[in-house]
């Protein structure tokens, strides 16, 4: 993999740009300084961490939640918010499709809830409770019931956004999920955020843009901007496109610190009846993504991961800044795999509260890790499942950075991961940013 050495700066707890030229680096797994050094091999044969960590099972699937509910299978994307008293609120999406009920949450012979969105829909959104202090389980119920192949996300102002990967008639949608739901909540769909394959979604907390990823092999990079503030799910779906170069192929052909001037074409119709949202755009000159999935906001931009993306076809990872007017803004390669072997198709990414950068693999080749960047530009691994190659979900770490929890799809485990975040990365800091608590908004 190859990295912009300007990209990852540790200046000011941010993953900063620096002034100077981009100076590639060759990534390689090291135990560098910085990094917390080669595996150990886990006697459980569940994960394998470096010295010093350790991890809990929180739950998996089958496991009786407090509602009457079971875990679902397939847990995919997740984020963690501060709940009440000395909790924090893990939301989690189940990918789960609708010819697939044995891995849905009822029991056998329960029937959906009144509130579901689609009775013949077995994914959808959990909400799992645990302790501050401690990060051990307290409860566990169903938030949104009766969707299709819940796959990533992300936090937002109003709470976890959840998105359906597929597209039918009535499938495909973004839903607001709340963190205070302690029972299944009746679905609260945008239809503005558009009717597409959706994988990922982030928020600009300052503007309420809400920035989206499609996982197509020639997807589009969205943006929801909103009429105001105030009302965040009133506004224009649009797409980017790279200025003056109408479809431009960012898969290909790109080197890293590569900067592309971008701006914005309307989608003009959110919810059309066929999948053709990005076929639409791009016939208005929006670029070509290959596979967009992970997204996250962090301080100003937005960084997005094209899993199938670069020379090897084994992922990027790209910057967005928005420029003040956000009507454009700079589109910045950060980083590709040109080796499968250290890097293999990124899915899930996050931003610890230190800002170190983490990523999930969904990878073919093998084993699966969450790799993290180093402060020189060394590529470490954190953690490998050692249980199968199925891909890991929903990293993210608790907001005062002293654990990090991931989802195993195989087993829909939920682990939390416990260490010398602070000694080895600077986490656990005091200053650390407060997890939103996920305020209500009707859309």
């Amino acid at each position: 993999m190859v990295i912009a050495r300007r990209s990852f700066l540790r200046g000011g707890g941010a993953l900063a740009i620096g002034a100077s030229l981009p100076i590639a680096f060759i990534f390689r797994r090291s135990a560098s300084a910085g990094s917390p050094g080669p595996l150990v091999s886990d006697p459980r044969g569940v994960l394998d961490l470096p010295a010093g960590f350790t991890y809990r099972i929180l739950e998996r699937q089958g496991d009786a939640m407090d509602d009457g509910y079971r875990v679902a299978g397939a847990a995919d994307a997740m984020a963690c918010f501060a709940g009440p008293g000395n909790t924090r609120v893990l939301m989690r999406n189940h990918e789960v499709g609708q010819n697939d009920p044995a891995a849905g949450p009822y029991q056998p012979g329960q029937l959906p809830p009144p509130q579901a969105y689609d009775p013949a829909g077995h994914g959808g959104v959990s909400r799992l409770v645990i302790d501050a202090t401690t990060f051990e389980r307290i409860s566990s119920n169903l938030v949104l019931a009766g969707t299709t192949r819940n796959c990533a996300g992300g936090v937002s102002p109003w709470g976890w956004l959840s998105c359906e990967e597929t597209f039918d008639a009535t499938h495909g949608y973004v839903f607001v999920c709340p963190t205070d739901a302690s029972t299944v909540r009746a679905p609260q769909r945008v239809v503005g955020y558009g009717h597409f394959n959706h994988e990922a979604a982030t928020v600009d907390p300052a503007t309420n843009v809400c920035y989206l990823t499609e996982d197509r092999g020639d997807s589009c990079l969205y943006r929801f901007r909103p009429n105001s503030t105030d009302r965040p799910f009133e506004g224009k779906l649009q797409a980017l496109r790279v200025v003056g170069r109408d479809r431009y192929h960012t898969g290909s052909g790109l080197f890293v610190g590569q900067v592309l001037d971008v701006g914005w074409v309307d989608v003009v119709d959110p919810d059309p009846a066929s999948d053709t949202i990005r076929s639409a755009a791009q016939a208005a000159g929006a670029a070509v993504f290959v596979r967009g999935e992970g997204i996250w906001f962090h301080q100003g931009a937005v960084y997005v991961c094209s899993t199938s993306g670069g020379p090897a076809g084994a992922g990027q990872i790209f910057r967005l800044t928005p420029d003040a007017t956000q009507a454009g803004g700079r589109l910045e390669l950060i980083a590709q795999s040109t080796n499968p072997g250290v890097l293999d198709m990124p899915d899930n990414i996050t931003i610890a509260p230190w800002g170190g950068l983490f990523m999930a693999e969904d990878g073919s080749g093998g084993s699966n890790y969450i790799r993290g960047l180093d402060a020189d530009g060394t590529i470490f691994d954190f953690a490998r499942n050692a249980m199968s190659s199925s891909e890991f979900a929903g990293v993210c770490f608790s907001p005062d950075g002293r654990a990090m929890f991931v989802n195993i799809q195989q087993g829909s485990l939920t682990l939390a991961i416990r260490g010398p975040f602070d000694q080895i990365f600077g986490g656990g800091s005091s200053s650390a940013p407060p997890a939103p608590t996920g305020l209500r908004v009707t859309p």
